[in-house]
């Protein structure tokens, strides 16, 4: 069954950690069955609750997954494999089009925020027990929040909008529960799922955001939250329409008992309106980080939810962290409050250069995807041959199994790097990579 792999450890601790090591460093593959836990326990000579704890351990950490009556495997895609490992290694004198990051000539200059915020401490230093939010922040974000008709209620503050995901799963999910998740999505996101114990349920995206039927399917098989991304939806470029958030709150509406989060990453770089499916459920979640209009370096997410879920994030956080920095908070405040950030100037550079890759593809017959942020995804019928080939071309983008649960394959091309004198070169390079290798004929 394990072929030549025995499996060792006399506490659950140990032998749980023996299999995780043994995944990781590749001496048990994705899929492979693992032995009936009364026979492991007969040859480790331990008691089968012993090793029933063992794989309890494994599976809420996302390592391995019980298969029914065919016992427990590895994880397909275990937990110790990120998707960010299937990285593109760019080609010398290549452009990197594969990294998602933000264009660093649209951020703003950090040290005229960071400087006073600092001298702040200095005048009131930040001891414990002290208010773990920032006013200024707060009242902002309340504000943006009530003019984008996000119900009121209580806000906190995260290191970023993956760590207020996973407080929030953490906070009313349990190891096996199912969460229904944009297929394609975002790759961090679809590594933390499984990570924390938990199943992902794909639900397709098209333009308008997750499609209304998907989701009701994912409901109905026993999805317990949803995650959504409003704009900037990577790796699509989706933007929730009024008509699409209509239709997915009446499933909603119809499953009162979901868990909703809602990530909004694209604020401050999209020029569309935001449409919250929030208020719906019961328990929800609304997310808004300042990595993509203010720099990833800067690690601050604003969450609002209602008061159950905020408390637990909160109470959490006292137990771990204790609080994001003052100071980030400070700055991210400032930056905000003097307008550093011209949101239209910078959806609008973004969007120029989206919407010229995608015209350009669709001159040469290649169809593309990007209503918003900084990507554009194109499916290929091959994605590895087409990424190898862009690879040759002097292009890096990022292959589509990166993003993918069941939906076909894809690309997807970063455009924050590009200039109007890119666009040819690279739609020419990309429509070459995606037509099919002609025949080969052999006499």
């Amino acid at each position: 069954m394990l072929g030549e792999y025995r499996i060792e450890g006399r506490g659950a601790a140990e032998i749980a950690a023996d299999v995780e090591q043994a995944v990781g460093a590749g001496r048990l593959r994705p899929g492979q069955n693992l032995p009936p836990m009364r026979e492991l326990a007969a040859r480790l000579g331990v008691n089968p609750n012993t090793v029933a704890a063992a794989y309890r351990t494994l599976r809420e950490r996302g390592v391995i997954e019980t298969a029914g009556r065919r016992g427990s495997r590895v994880r397909a895609r275990p937990a110790t494999t990120e998707r960010e490992e299937l990285r593109v290694e760019v080609p010398p004198g290549g452009r990197d089009l594969s990294t998602g990051n933000p264009d660093p000539s649209l951020l703003p200059r950090l040290a005229p925020a960071l400087v006073p915020a600092a001298e702040e401490g200095d005048r009131r230093p930040v001891l414990y027990g002290a208010d773990p939010l920032d006013a200024d922040l707060v009242r902002l974000a309340r504000a943006g929040l009530d003019a984008d008709g996000v119900p009121g209620g209580p806000l906190t503050v995260t290191s970023g909008s993956l760590d207020a995901v996973e407080r929030v799963l953490a906070a009313h999910l349990r190891p096996g529960d199912a969460v229904a998740v944009e297929d394609p999505g975002w790759g961090s996101l679809l590594d933390l799922i499984p990570a924390l114990g938990l199943r992902t349920l794909p639900v397709g995206v098209d333009d308008d955001g997750p499609r209304a039927d998907d989701l009701r399917l994912a409901l109905e098989s026993g999805a317990r939250a949803l995650i959504v991304t409003d704009r900037a939806q990577n790796p699509t470029g989706a933007s929730l329409s009024g008509a699409r958030a209509r239709a997915l709150r009446a499933v909603l509406g119809d499953h009162p008992g979901t868990l909703l989060l809602e990530d909004d990453h694209g604020h401050g770089i999209v020029g569309l309106p935001l449409h919250p499916l929030a208020g719906v459920t019961r328990h929800w979640a609304f997310v808004r980080s300042a990595a993509k209009a203010y720099g990833p370096d800067l690690r601050v997410a604003v969450l609002a939810g209602d008061q159950v879920t905020v408390d637990r994030v909160r109470g959490r956080q006292r137990l771990g962290p204790g609080w994001v920095s003052l100071l980030l908070q400070r700055a991210w405040a400032r930056l905000w409050a003097d307008g550093a950030v011209d949101r239209a100037a910078v959806a609008r550079s973004y969007g120029a250069r989206r919407d010229a890759l995608v015209d350009a593809l669709a001159e040469r017959g290649v169809a593309a995807h990007g209503r918003s942020g900084m990507n554009v995804w194109v499916p290929v019928p091959d994605e590895t041959g087409a990424v190898a080939r862009l690879v040759r071309a002097g292009w890096a983008v990022a292959p589509g199994a990166r993003f993918r649960l069941a939906s076909p394959q894809g690309i997807r091309v970063t455009v924050s790097p590009l200039t109007e004198a890119d666009i040819t070169p690279l739609a020419d390079a990309v429509a070459a990579a995606v037509r099919p290798s002609p025949a080969r004929a052999y006499g």
